[in-house]
C-alpha cells in the first residue's frame, strides 16, 4: 500500500454517476439491430451485444447475417443517443458526493467503459472539465478488447497526468484487475448497488462513498 497519491483516476458509470437503467440499453441494443435490418432480436442477442467479446458480437453478426463492424458502430451509436438522453432528463446524473472531488490536491481522470464520446457528453451536461483528462472506450471493435480489465486506457491516463503514485477509484472487479496490471492501488466504492457485491481480490481500500478520497491522499 502506497501514500501520498499525487493522482486520483476515477470510473465513471457507478462512481461517478449512476448506472444506465438496464431497460434502456436493451431498447439501444434492438435500435441498433434495427439499424442493420435486423427485427426482432432474442433478448439472448441484445443482453450479448451488450458487452460482448470480439469472438461473441462475430457469431451474433454471423448469426444474422450482417457485418460485426457495422452493427457494432450502429450498436455504438444507438447507446450513446440513449444515454444522452438520460444525461438531458437527469435520469442518469452525478451522485452528489462528487462536490468533495473538486478540490483534491491531486490531478484527477476519468477512465471509463463507457464510450470516449458519452463520457465526453457527461463532463460536457455536468461541469466536469476540471478533470484533468478523461479517457472513454473508442467505438470501434478493437476499443472492446481494450476495455477494462485490460489497463490499456487506464495506462494512458495515468501517461498524461504524468503521475508517480495514482490511486485508481472503481466500483467493480474489472476496475480492481486493470489496477493491478498497471501497478496502482485501488478504492472500491460500495454503493447501493454493490451491496452483497463480493470481489475474488480485495482491493487496497474499501470505501463508502467519494468524501472517504481526500482522506486516503
Amino acid at each position: 500500500m502506497n501514500t501520498g497519491y499525487d493522482a486520483v483516476v476515477f470510473d465513471n458509470d457507478g462512481v461517478l454517476t449512476t448506472p444506465t437503467d438496464r431497460d434502456v440499453l436493451l431498447e439501444a441494443m434492438s435500435d441498433a439491430f434495427a439499424t442493420v435490418g435486423v427485427g426482432n432480436p432474442t433478448d439472448e442477442h441484445r443482453r450479448t451485444l451488450m458487452g460482448p467479446s470480439v469472438e461473441s458480437l462475430r457469431t451474433v453478426a454471423d448469426t444474422h447475417g450482417v457485418d460485426p463492424h457495422e452493427l457494432w458502430t450502429a450498436r455504438e451509436h444507438a447507446a450513446i443517443e440513449a444515454q444522452l438522453e438520460e444525461i438531458e432528463t437527469g435520469r442518469k446524473r452525478l451522485y452528489d458526493d462528487v462536490d468533495a472531488l473538486a478540490d483534491l490536491e491531486a490531478a484527477t481522470a476519468i477512465v471509463s467503459n463507457n464510450q470516449h464520446e458519452t463520457i465526453g457528453n457527461i463532463v460536457d451536461h455536468c461541469d466536469l472539465d476540471w478533470f484533468d483528462a478523461w479517457y472513454g472506450r473508442e467505438p470501434t471493435v478493437q476499443g472492446i478488447d481494450r476495455k477494462k480489465p485490460t489497463p490499456y486506457y487506464l495506462v494512458l491516463a495515468l501517461e498524461e497526468l504524468g503521475t508517480e503514485n495514482a490511486l485508481y477509484v472503481g466500483d467493480s472487479w474489472v476496475d480492481i484487475e486493470a489496477a493491478d496490471a498497471a501497478g496502482v492501488d485501488v478504492a472500491f466504492v460500495r454503493r447501493n448497488h454493490r451491496k452483497g457485491y463480493e470481489l475474488e481480490r480485495a482491493p487496497t481500500y474499501e470505501i463508502e462513498d467519494l468524501e472517504a478520497i481526500s482522506g486516503l491522499l
